[in-house]
């Protein structure tokens, strides 16, 4: 029979077993921030991204994860304060957000100070440009600004167009586009006859949709993202414009058809695959991946509330287990050398195909995806129409 100091020794073993076998679990829990425009300009961008984070499983990278998610309001200064907290109090691994160029401008600068991965839902190629300092802890997503132009300016050529004005938001996302389109416009016969902004949280933009259609242009490119972006185009409509209507992926979802209504049909629209995803021919390459989440997607939130914005966080996640899956094997999550490792698998990925694209990264390029991220839509009778 056991003496009373072996059993004693026995327990305590037991017990420090247990101890060993906590920390341990402690350590191999993922923790990812998220930063989301969930109120503000932004949200409409946000909301949908949200849900799809909520969506994904508790794992990622074959491990535990915890999300910690927070709303920035679409303000760059909110955006900063949640970075520092995530990074300070929450430790976390990795930053997913946020949904618009400035605040994830703002989240890049805090995070890549600290060496924390950042992947940001936005489309503006300043957050990844140039990539050095804190831009090389920042990935993006969404195609260049150089490819969707490329695709508008194609299919003003196809249509006979020679002329265009723009109408842009006045922050880094529409800046940025504008600057593509004024240096694309003379390699494509295009001229641009005027260039207008607004701000994101304005009420009217009637001065600046009179001067643009004193010009008479063939087409109006509106440079804008979330429901900002239907007020110019609903202007246009009612001040009796004919001529073609582009926009950025910036507003593709539910929220622009539903606030846009009658004023946005046949309008045109350059965006990922992913939201036409059951329109794309057998042998796009995207087609796959984008089907298996629209099914998530449709069974979870309907076929209405189709969001190219929550298939963005889709392959943010999708890259973010690849990348962890990877980082784990030679670092524990909560140190410096596991978010080092995150940075540089993700910087490693080749022909990784998402729901939005296919990505291949490297040292020079933290966005990764080529034309066959971007397809031509049509907006007819309140839905997307693939044009091949």
């Amino acid at each position: 029979m056991q003496s009373y100091v072996d059993q004693l020794k026995k327990l305590r073993s037991l017990v420090l077993i247990g101890a060993l076998t906590m920390t341990s679990v402690a350590w191999a829990e993922i923790h990812v921030g998220v930063i989301l425009s969930l109120t503000g300009p932004g949200a409409s961008l946000g909301i949908p991204e949200e849900k799809v984070i909520k969506l994904w499983n508790s794992e990622l990278g074959g491990q535990k994860v915890k999300f910690t998610i927070l709303n920035d309001n679409t303000d760059t200064s909110t955006a900063a304060k949640s970075t520092m907290r995530l990074i300070t109090e929450d430790k976390v691994d990795l930053i997913i957000g946020s949904s618009v160029t400035p605040t994830s401008l703002a989240i890049v600068e805090a995070a890549g100070a600290e060496k924390v991965p950042v992947i940001s839902l936005a489309g503006g190629g300043a957050i990844v440009l140039p990539q050095d300092g804190p831009r090389r802890w920042a990935f993006k997503l969404s195609p260049t600004e150089v490819i969707s132009t490329t695709r508008v300016m194609e299919h003003m050529g196809k249509a006979g167009l020679k002329t265009m004005a723009t109408i842009g938001v006045a922050n880094s996302y529409g800046d940025g586009f504008l600057k593509t389109v004024e240096a694309l416009a003379p390699t494509k016969g295009i001229k641009v006859l005027a260039s207008e902004k607004y701000n994101a949280n304005d009420q009217t933009v009637t001065a600046q949709v009179l001067k643009v259609l004193s010009t008479n242009p063939d087409a109006v490119y509106i440079l804008s993202s979330g429901t900002p972006g239907a007020l110019p185009h609903i202007e246009l409509f009612q001040r009796g414009y004919k001529g073609h209507i582009y926009q950025t992926q910036g507003v593709a979802n539910a929220d622009f058809l539903r606030v846009g209504g009658k004023a946005v049909e046949g309008s045109f629209m350059t965006v990922a695959p992913v939201l036409v995803g059951d329109q794309l021919p057998d042998s796009n390459p995207i087609k796959k991946v984008a089907m298996d989440f629209l099914k998530k997607s449709d069974a979870n939130f309907g076929v209405q509330n189709r969001s190219l914005f929550g298939a963005t966080a889709w392959d943010a996640l999708l890259i973010a287990d690849a990348a962890t899956r990877d980082a784990l094997k030679v670092a524990k999550p909560g140190t410096v050398e596991f978010r080092s490792a995150i940075r540089d698998s993700i910087e490693r990925l080749k022909g990784y195909v998402g729901s939005e694209g296919v990505y291949t990264m490297s040292p020079q390029d933290h966005n990764g995806v080529d034309d066959r991220s971007q397809v031509m839509v049509k907006i007819e009778n309140g839905k997307w129409v693939f044009l091949p």
